[in-house]
């Protein structure tokens, strides 16, 4: 009992990704560079193939003008394929009204191209001349589609041009929708698809690509699109073999991507981006002359020919076999393992070049913008670590960072595996292992030392760009440089010990034991206070305790710390808005109340503690009077004032926002040089 095939079935069982779109159209291509193969041999030259872009003659598709003045593209209805090929002879029809037909099995043909047709497109008609072998020229015509299969049509009498134009018409919207509308980008498309054919010996025939405005020839292309032609190699892979055509394309190819292209049946059927899977291959290389050049190879093997799917997007060939040692099984990593390899020897002096050129990339980067990486960056080399010459500094910062992630896991394993050793019998190079791990050690401390310096140049740019005024004469309200130097509204319990920049004050205000932004006196559980006045930073430190070793609970004696911070030119200080003034003033209700450590543990009284204020406000004529009003002394640059008021027991220092930015770059500037960083 005979087996009976549903066309209608077969076509919703074809597989077609929308990012395929096209591959319809270069089936039929193919076909028609077959049939002109199988008509003229080795004489391809004779050969023309012609195809046609049928565009809506109404609707206008909203596109972006490729250039100005040019008109939005109408959007695409269908194709049709001509060639002066064999034609549709007895045999071939025969093998077209046969579904899986072994017809051309040894060119890779699988029988499934007009399955395709369908997917895409509504219906299919076919006309047709072919030599019968006895001197006449016969004609054939019959449309194609799911409802109505194989329709037969008149026979055409009178032809003498044997040749065939498939027609695909009724291009489907998820398709179309998603397929190149321009004629150059169809051309490029084919190009790359049927390559092979312009790569083999005698090359390909002539084809064109027109919509009847734009016509563009893909043997043009091929001219446009090939720098030079490589040597083409030969790998093995667990007996298997693969050829690799390598070339050079030119720089001014639109895509820069080097890439694999995994070929079937003299077709791509993969198509795989090699950037940065060999070191130093990132975009275009430069050869021997520095022209640039984008590199691209086309890998075939009758392996590949018997592996590919029916519908030529992949391969069934697993991606990895397990336990590929004890099996002779062909996988994917396998074949692309030995590709990068032999890639990496027919590259190797451009790729040294390109390796350089990143190098360079990143010890510029690192010497100006990330010196934190100089103390690991040779660990980071020897990890394999190459990038892309043109990368962004973003990037880069986000590649090093994340390198440097894995070197101290790294770092950390090895730790744990040198000191669990300890009391055990130790090996041979034990000594040196341990000598190898303390140095690994210093290098990344040395880097964290450089990312802490680091911070502090980047802050002391930004205090400084946000003391001068816009170009309308405008400065920066005081919150803006209240919260470079420690978040409003924050506590010390809330942050953590790198989280303020009060070092740029004075670096003794980086170890307190309690701290507030911003915060009423009332919400601080060191003062005790119904008061709701804000000052704008308040913070009390144990004296001789320069480290938080106590964790807040050492005693008797706090020290309390006032910092006031105005509006950059602000120049209206007077009795009632005297900085200096509501400084003491909080002194005073800090000293009344019921003081107790961050922890809520009560502070043995103490009347007077040693009070520090500290006042940020450029000195504007009424920031003077006031300075002077407290009996302050100018200090020896002219850019503050300074004093002890004996009845409130505190030191007063008052400082322009200029000198505290100068002040603190002086105390930074043995560390800015050391590490190359600016330190003005």
């Amino acid at each position: 009992m005979a087996l009976t095939t549903s066309l209608a079935g077969r076509v919703r069982n074809t597989s077609l990704p929308k990012s395929h779109a096209l591959l319809p159209l270069l089936e039929a291509v193919v076909n028609a560079i077959q049939a002109i193969d199988a008509r003229f041999g080795n004489e391809v030259e004779r050969g023309r193939l012609t195809v046609r872009i049928k565009r809506s003659p109404h609707e206008q598709l909203e596109l972006v003008p490729a250039s100005p003045g040019r008109m939005a593209l109408k959007p695409i209805v269908g194709f049709s394929v001509e060639d002066n090929g064999v034609g549709f002879t007895p045999e071939n029809m025969k093998s077209f009204e046969t579904l899986d037909s072994d017809h051309k099995v040894d060119m890779g043909c699988r029988g499934v191209g007009r399955l395709l047709w369908l997917k895409a497109f509504d219906r299919v008609t076919i006309r047709s001349a072919y030599d019968d072998g006895a001197g006449h020229i016969r004609g054939r015509q019959f449309r194609f589609s799911v409802q109505r299969e194989v329709e037969p049509g008149v026979e055409e009498d009178g032809l003498d041009i044997v040749g065939t134009t498939v027609s695909l018409d009724g291009f489907k919207k998820p398709f179309q929708q998603t397929a190149p509308k321009g004629v150059d980008a169809i051309a490029r498309e084919m190009f790359e698809h049927c390559i092979w054919y312009f790569l083999r010996p005698g090359s390909a025939p002539a084809i064109t690509v027109t919509d009847g405005e734009t016509t563009v020839s893909l043997d043009d292309l091929m001219n446009d699109f090939v720098y030079s032609a490589m040597p083409t190699s030969r790998i093995e892979v667990k007996g298997e073999q693969f050829d690799m055509v390598n070339l050079c394309l030119k720089s001014s190819t639109r895509n820069h991507t080097p890439r694999l292209y995994w070929c079937a049946a003299n077709r791509v059927a993969v198509v795989e981006n090699l950037t940065s899977k060999v070191p130093g291959l990132y975009g275009r290389l430069k050869d021997e002359t520095s022209a640039q050049f984008t590199y691209v190879c086309y890998l075939s093997s009758r392996f590949l020919d018997e592996h590919v799917r029916a519908d030529r997007t992949a391969f069934d060939i697993p991606e990895s076999v397990p336990g590929a040692t004890l099996t002779e099984d062909v996988s994917l990593n396998d074949i692309r393992d030995r590709v990068l390899k032999e890639v990496e020897t027919i590259l190797a002096v451009p790729l040294s070049a390109a390796r350089e050129e990143g190098k360079d990339r990143v010890n510029e980067f690192v010497s100006k913008r990330a010196p934190r990486y100089r103390p690991v960056l040779s660990r980071l080399e020897s990890l394999g670590v190459t990038v892309d010459p043109s990368i962004k500094d973003q990037e880069l910062e986000l590649l090093l960072h994340g390198n440097l992630q894995k070197l101290e896991a790294a770092v950390l394993a090895e730790g744990h595996a040198v000191f669990n050793e300890v009391g055990s019998v130790r090996p041979e190079n034990y000594a040196e292992r341990l000598e190898q791990y303390a140095d690994m050690v210093k290098d990344i401390n040395q880097s964290d030392l450089a990312a802490y310096v680091s911070r502090r140049r980047v802050m002391l740019d930004v205090l400084a760009k946000l003391i001068r005024s816009d170009d309308q004469g405008r400065y920066s309200r005081e919150d803006a440089i209240h919260s470079l130097l420690m978040p409003m509204r924050t506590d010390s319990n809330e942050l953590g010990p790198d989280a303020s920049n009060l070092w740029i004050i004075d670096e003794r205000l980086a170890f307190h034991d309690y701290l507030a932004s911003d915060k009423t006196l009332k919400s601080m559980p060191t003062t005790g206070s119904e008061s709701t006045t804000e000052p704008d930073l308040f913070a009390t430190r144990l004296v001789d305790t320069p480290v938080l070793a106590a964790e807040g609970e050492k005693l008797p004696l706090p020290s309390i710390v006032v910092i006031e911070i105005k509006r950059p030119m602000r120049n209206d200080a007077s009795e009632g808005k005297d900085p200096i003034q509501q400084c003491l003033e909080y002194v005073n209700r800090v000293r009344a109340g019921g003081v107790k450590t961050s922890s809520g543990r009560p502070i043995p009284s103490t009347p007077e503690p040693p009070a520090f204020c500290y006042v940020i406000a450029d000195l504007t004529a009424t920031m003077e009077n006031r300075c002077k009003y407290a009996g302050l002394r100018p200090t020896h640059d002219g850019m503050g004032y300074f004093g002890f008021n004996e009845s409130y027991k505190a030191y007063i220092e008052v400082m322009s926002f200029d000198r505290l930015v100068n002040a603190a770059t002086e105390r930074n500037r043995a560390f800015f040089d050391k590490l190359g960083l600016p330190s003005s």
